[in-house]
């Protein structure tokens, strides 16, 4: 156990080396144009990369939401007939995605796909060392907030209004955006599907039991993306807002 275990970390530690070195360089590259802010412009930059990489998936899972619209009609005769059997009624909905060949849960692979980066940019501007060498990445910024600072230290070094704490309301107002943009698409695709069946937005089929529950929590879950924003290192935070920023887009253009 404690050779796997020494085994992992070290294995791990390649990985987090191996990806310092790849934002290092990426933002060798910005720094003519970039300046100071060549590394967190690297960041956005491998952030497009990986949502890049993850595009087949989604436009895959965009596939999905659309089979699933074509199901509503079905769904809600299901719903008609088992009205008072909820534990038939469940069968049958998994019965029918089956005969179908469409997942419920196919909007979800991307997201998870996405969750590794996050995870080593957080890790990353977390750790005072790299590979045992002291962890360079630390020193760069944006504008005048550093990528490994979180909102709590621009507000107990300047406050909100301070050069660090105006980096973070320009992050929290796209932030902002974004989640108003998604929170009104999102009640759109709602009410479209309550008038076309009743099957819940984006023509995704709710579980009996839960669909009320998450009918009402589903369009302000964007702005969740704002606690992550203020907690998170800065550097995690650009990623976070860079991907979400692209999923709107993207999800926009892929619905139509």
């Amino acid at each position: 156990m404690a050779v796997f275990s020494s085994a992992l970390s070290s294995a791990l530690s390649s990985v987090f080396s191996l990806f310092a070195r790849l934002v290092e360089q990426v933002a060798d590259l910005l720094q003519p144009l970039c300046h100071a802010s060549a590394a967190a412009a690297a960041i956005v930059l491998v952030t497009a990369l990986v949502r890049l990489l993850v595009h087949p998936l989604s436009r895959a899972a965009a596939r999905g939401q659309k089979a699933q619209a074509a199901l509503r009609p079905r769904v809600a005769e299901l719903r008609r007939k088992y009205r008072k059997d909820p534990a038939r009624l469940k069968k049958a909905l998994v019965a029918l995605h089956a005969e179908e060949k469409v997942s419920p849960l196919s909007g979800c692979l991307p997201s998870l796909l996405q969750m590794p980066a996050f995870f080593l940019l957080y890790h990353l501007f977390s750790s005072a060392t790299i590979g045992g060498d002291a962890n360079g990445l630390l020193t760069h910024r944006l504008f005048a907030a550093p990528l490994g600072g979180r909102w709590s230290d621009a507000l107990a070094g300047g406050g909100a209004f301070g050069a660090a704490g105006l980096v973070y309301v320009g992050l929290f107002a796209v932030v902002a955006a974004v989640a108003t943009f998604n929170f009104l698409r999102t009640r759109r695709a709602m009410a479209e599907g309550e008038t076309g069946g009743g099957s819940g937005g984006s023509g995704e089929v709710m579980i009996p039991g839960l669909g009320a529950a998450a009918g009402k929590v589903m369009p302000f879950m964007s702005f969740a993306t704002l606690v992550t924003v203020a907690v998170v290192p800065l550097a995690a935070a650009l990623y976070v807002v860079t991907s979400t920023a692209w999923t709107a887009v993207e999800r926009a253009l892929l619905a139509r």
